[in-house]
């Protein structure tokens, strides 16, 4: 394969936030060298520029439903353009948190279709009533992701959800997703329903057996704090966390996946201050925080927009940045392979326009893109 220089840009190094100019030679998918006075067989002239890595969402919906009846084909169309968008945005890897089945990751390995580096957690495990079943007062069960390659998400008692765990497994999953706690709307008119902590050990625990992590999605303090202490991996949204939901994810060594475009999105400032704080106790208590878009509200709003309102909410530029490269890395157990510009790594960049690490306008200044050495935009 032919060896490539890219010259003439500043790197970035997510975990100081500094940058400095570098060249960096990629060779064969992977980042060979960084450094100054590099040969290679091809130059890309990326001048005034900054390298940083591919940017990693670590919470996305590329296929959930659209919200009017359209045949079920239409939520798998849909995630064509949706996943050749994120990957020309600087987006080389994403973890779906409920939609996306392995036939996308399949997909993907042929290059029958172009997009991100695909982990998959099929569907959002729940006991009866809580935010992975489906249901309706009018209709009874209404379940738009009924499938074979989707299992049935739903448990009650710990045996239950461990054979919950094994559905997902079975069928291909990378991560299992958890709904340890209800949606915003039954937090706040107090009929949320949780997980017991036998259930949730019992999910935590079986998934370990099939060496898979567990990520949480959790609004309240309980739904945090029982999952924390079950031993999940992370807590994804968490708009109103408290002191004590903070402690027990740091005891536990829980990351925090904020999550905070869609709440942005409703406009609602009570729900806004109350996501923010969370935030701002995380940072203090040292709680590491990794990006998540939580693409599944439409218009769809990407990883570019969070990077954004990190930035803005609390961890500041270089904190963003980190969040969503080396940070994220982290929490999906890929360090070793992506998140850094440094030589051994795959070659996932992004080259933004002008210096500096700016991410108020972040789609403007995206200039080009690698995936796997191979330069997909620009």
């Amino acid at each position: 394969m032919t060896a490539i220089v890219l010259t003439g840009a500043s790197v970035l190094d997510p975990d100081t936030g500094s940058t400095e100019r570098a060249d960096v030679l990629l060779r064969d998918g992977r980042i060979a060298a960084v450094g100054s006075g590099i040969d290679g067989d091809e130059r890309v002239e990326c001048g005034g520029g900054v390298l940083v890595p591919g940017l990693i969402d670590c919470h996305v919906h590329v296929a959930f439903p659209r919200p009017e009846p359209l045949p079920r084909s239409a939520r798998i169309l849909e995630a064509v353009p949706v996943l050749q968008r994120l990957l020309s945005h600087g987006i080389t890897t994403v973890r779906d948190a409920w939609g996306a089945d392995a036939g996308f990751t399949h997909a993907l390995r042929q290059q029958w279709i172009t997009g991100p580096d695909l982990l998959i957690s099929l569907r959002q495990l729940s006991p009866t009533g809580g935010l992975g079943d489906a249901w309706e007062p009018d209709t009874g069960a209404t379940d738009r992701l009924g499938d074979p390659a989707l299992p049935d998400p739903v448990f009650d008692s710990p045996d239950a959800a461990r054979a919950a765990v094994r559905r997902m497994v079975r069928a291909g999953v990378d991560w299992i997703k958890i709904g340890a706690g209800g949606a915003l709307r039954s937090v706040r008119e107090g009929r949320e329903i949780c997980a017991t902590d036998e259930e949730l050990r019992a999910v935590v625990d079986e998934a370990g057996r099939c060496d898979r992590d567990v990520l949480a999605h959790a609004h309240s303090p309980l739904a945090a704090i029982t999952a924390s202490r079950a031993g999940v991996r992370s807590i994804e949204h968490g708009v109103f966390l408290n002191e004590d939901a903070v402690a027990a994810m740091k005891e536990h060594g829980c990351w925090y996946v904020p999550t905070l475009a869609p709440i942005a999105g409703l406009g609602d400032e009570s729900a806004i201050a109350a996501h923010h704080r969370s935030l701002a106790l995380a940072i203090d208590a040292g709680i590491p925080v990794a990006a998540g878009s939580d693409l599944a509200v439409r218009p769809h709003v990407d990883l570019l927009s969070e990077i954004r309102l990190l930035a803005t909410a609390g961890l500041g530029d270089a904190g963003a940045w980190k969040a969503a490269t080396s940070e994220a890395a982290r929490l999906l157990r890929l360090d070793h392979d992506r998140g850094r510009i440094e030589p051994g790594l795959r070659a996932d960049l992004a080259l933004l326009d002008g210096p500096g690490l700016s991410v108020e306008d972040l789609p403007s200044r995206i200039r080009a893109v690698w995936h796997d050495g191979r330069q997909v935009r620009g």
